[in-house]
């Protein structure tokens, strides 16, 4: 009642400032005169209280001489004080935000962020950064738009009209940070000529001030070769010729005398790889990849509790590790990891006990199917809703699974293979929500338990498990445009309960089971090459290990290799 009483009220004071009545103040902006109520402006704005008050003067005038704004942001600036609210656009939001600044309208301050916030993309982060850079009010703004520029560079260098404007101390300043997320110095290099190449008569002479930005020691010979080394614009610059010395030495792994060159860019994207089975019972450990410096990282909490079998999804920034076993227990518990505040919470219990279950997230929902209760392997499925924090039941599946794995694509949840407690399943199912109906689909041509599923480009990735005989390497994909299987390259090694996952568009396979003991190794598979390749290995074997990625933090020191103590330890090493 009391809301709706001041809806009214402030209704009612904004029809009679309209008619003119009871006025007792004129705002002139560009000879444009707005008539309007003291009292009502001191309320909104902290700037008309001060400018309306007579401590100082006790001089009371009535009407007021706006500069620096148009009448028709004033316009909005008055109706925001009566009404509350006012409707912000792409259009006026920069100079609203300039006025809600100046006259201190903290509220409105907000909404014009919120709106920027919302709105931020490849073609106006740039703008927005260097926009917000000099309000205080907006510096939360300003950190998530230059955040946003820097972990989508890639995209942002090659769309983005507001990139090709940027000043040389800008552009210094961007390339040159760790936070700048790059697959390789390539796009780095690219980027620079690009930017060159929109103003070269002006520009061309920079290239020796952006050039030791780039971190060409990470570069592959033969691209530095073809590319760098005899590029006409380098080559007509003196100064670059002892910046294109230094690289070459640092490609070829020779002392540069300079760190810069070989520094590791920070990664955006963050591989956790959970818990699991290590030397003969459950592990606590949580190991962070980071795929820049080819590192494992080990950020295991102190109070973390050793469980193996789990499911893991990430979900609006959380993580969740559902069900899974410590030795004695069978879980239905769930519990989700804040990665920036390193925090564990419990969230409500699933109707079922699951160990070897397999989940997967759809449409903002999390699911569970499948695994195993102490008892028996089961079929039932249920589904978890973040914003009720409740678990629902839903249609079992068509097969009991343990050991399978599932993932969602287009629309659909698809799990595959799996044990049965009698036999290693090659069968498949998908899942719709709309009609909450299973439907089986073609059968995989391998039977696969321990099996690894995951969406890669727009296919289903099933990747080695174990077929009753014997752990495998091979590994699958499945159209289901098509309803089909294909076979793919084989991984270099067999494994069965490894953790999977998607990261920098590369397929990531970690740990697992190779038939005669856990295994560390990492290994890679890229779908452009059809080939797989080895990354840096766990610090711990362990099989039944869970993996997914977290993106987007703020601050990713805490799960990365500190670059300054690595850089120290190369050159202790190339020392020895």
């Amino acid at each position: 009642m009391e809301h709706k009483f001041i809806a009214t009220s402030f209704n009612v004071f904004d029809e009679v400032r309209l008619e003119g009545e009871h006025t007792d103040v004129i705002i002139i902006v560009n000879g444009k005169e707005f008539k309007a109520h003291k009292i009502i402006l001191s309320g909104c704005s902290p700037y008309f209280r001060a400018l309306f008050s007579t401590r100082w003067t006790n001089v009371e005038k009535h009407s007021y001489d706006i500069q620096g704004i148009s009448s028709d942001t004033m316009s909005l600036i008055i109706q925001y004080a009566y009404a509350g609210a006012v409707h912000i656009s792409e259009e006026n939001v920069l100079e609203l935000l300039v006025a809600a600044d100046q006259f201190l309208v903290s509220d409105l301050i907000d909404a014009c962020c919120k709106f920027l916030e919302e709105n931020l993309c490849l073609q106006n982060c740039i703008g927005i950064c260097m926009f917000t850079e000099h309000f205080y009010s907006c510096s939360k703004l300003h950190r998530k738009a230059n955040l946003y520029t820097l972990q989508h560079f890639e995209e942002v260098q090659q769309e983005s009209e507001e990139f090709l404007e940027l000043s040389l101390e800008r552009l210094v300043e961007m390339i040159g940070q760790d936070e700048l997320n790059v697959k390789t110095e390539e796009v780095v290099f690219e980027a620079i000529l690009r930017w060159i190449d929109h103003s070269p008569e002006n520009r061309r002479e920079h290239i020796a001030v952006l050039l030791p930005k780039v971190r060409m020691g990470l570069m592959s010979l033969e691209y530095f070769m073809s590319n760098v080394r005899n590029n006409a614009l380098l080559l007509e610059n003196e100064a670059c010729s002892s910046i294109l010395t230094s690289a070459m030495k640092a490609i070829c792994e020779e002392p540069s005398g300079s760190d810069q060159l070989t520094r590791p860019r920070l990664p955006s994207e963050i591989l956790l790889a959970i818990g699991g089975w290590s030397t003969g019972s459950p592990s606590n450990a949580i190991e962070a990849y980071d795929t820049r410096a080819d590192l494992w990282v080990d950020v295991t909490p102190e109070d973390e509790r050793p469980r193996a079998y789990t499911g893991t999804v990430v979900l609006d920034g959380f993580v969740y590790c559902i069900g899974g076993y410590d030795g004695e227990n069978y879980f239905n518990s769930v519990r989700k990891f804040d990665p920036i505040s390193h925090t564990w919470h419990e969230v409500a219990p699933m109707y079922e006990r699951r160990c070897y279950v397999s989940v997967a997230v759809l449409d903002g929902l999390i699911y569970a199917m499948g695994g195993f209760n102490g008892r028996v392997r089961i079929r039932t499925t249920e589904r978890y809703d973040p914003n009720t924090n409740q678990w629902t039941m839903l249609a079992p599946m068509n097969e009991r699974r343990s050991d399978a794995s599932a993932t969602s694509l287009q629309g659909r949840v698809y799990i595959c293979g799996g044990f049965t407690g009698m036999e290693c399943l090659f069968t498949a199912e998908s899942f719709n929500p709309e009609t909450n109906q299973w439907t089986l689909i073609a059968p995989m041509s391998s039977r696969r338990s321990g099996v690894g599923v995951i969406t890669y480009g727009n296919l289903v990735y099933a990747v080695g498990g174990y077929d009753g005989a014997s752990r495998l390497q091979s590994a699958e994909a499945y159209n289901p445009l098509t309803d089909s299987w294909c076979d793919i390259e084989s991984m270099i090694y067999p494994r069965s309960n490894f953790g999977i996952e998607v990261m920098d568009d590369q397929l990531f396979v970690v740990g697992g089971f190779n038939g005669f003991s856990t295994c560390s190794n990492v290994e890679y598979y890229d779908q452009r090459t059809n080939d797989w390749k080895e990354a840096c290995d766990m610090s711990i074997s362990r099989s039944a290990v869970s993996c997914c990625v977290i993106s987007g933090l703020p601050d990713v020191s805490q799960y990365v290799v500190d670059r300054d103590s690595l850089q120290i330890s190369e050159d202790e090493s190339d020392s020895d």
